[in-house]
């Protein structure tokens, strides 16, 4: 019996790109959505990589100050703390508890980065992921710091000597800055943005059912039930 010609991209999982920036509080809002969306969809066969943005790519490489930070993005420090309290809002309906009043430095993101992209390598994208936002967002840990960042592999199974020295290095810089001028070729200006079988852009931290929407729709255009809406 013939089963006829097979499409084998369908039998594959779907792919969920995710461009993010572990010091955007809206994109640890975003993951929380995405792992929502994504144990609603569990029907759906489903792969998620993480790739870079910087929102300040400017800042160096040891950060600065957050307080000094805030001033010159917001104004004043208490002007930013306004704008958080939606953040802050935002995150107790997901069940993150931000702490922003721990955070002392602003991080320059890039190495941040280097080890989410190792992580990808090693198949631990998402505990480092998960790791650096918690680390940041509600320890008020420092990312800048190559002890900050080791730690963070090791507490995901990586082999922390391994990162150190690949830390202390040039390894995948520059390759790693090419994927964010990349992610702003193809246009996406803000974060987080989701990205699904590298065709149909989600912008922004949008509601779990926004994100199961969308999978299915793509999911069906991917069976062959024609194609899907743009959102």
């Amino acid at each position: 019996m013939s089963l006829g010609h097979i499409d084998a991209s369908a039998l594959e999982p779907l792919t969920i790109d995710v461009v993010s920036d572990v010091m955007c509080p809206w994109c640890f809002i975003g993951k929380r959505r995405l792992e929502k969306a994504l144990k609603e969809a569990a029907d759906v066969d489903v792969t998620v990589s993480w790739h870079p943005f910087q929102l300040d790519p400017t800042l160096p490489p040891e950060g600065k100050d957050r307080q000094q930070y805030l001033t010159e993005k917001f104004g004043s420090v208490e002007r930013a703390a306004s704008l958080y309290e939606n953040v802050k809002a935002a995150g107790d309906l997901e069940e993150i508890p931000f702490a922003f009043d721990r955070i002392t430095r602003s991080p320059n993101t890039l190495d941040a980065h280097r080890l989410i992209r190792w992580a990808g390598i090693e198949g631990v994208q998402d505990a480092v992921v998960e790791r650096l936002f918690n680390l940041y967002f509600i320890e008020g840990a420092d990312l800048t710091k190559p002890e900050t960042l080791v730690s963070a592999a090791q507490d995901a199974g990586m082999d922390g000597e391994m990162v150190a020295r690949l830390l202390a290095s040039d390894a995948d810089l520059a390759e790693t800055e090419a994927d964010v001028v990349h992610a702003q070729a193809i246009g996406v200006q803000g974060v987080p943005c989701f990205i699904l079988e590298r065709k149909y852009a989600v912008s922004g931290a949008q509601p779990a059912e926004v994100l199961v929407n969308a999978i299915r729709q793509v999911a069906a255009e991917k069976a062959g039930g024609g194609p899907a809406e743009a959102e």
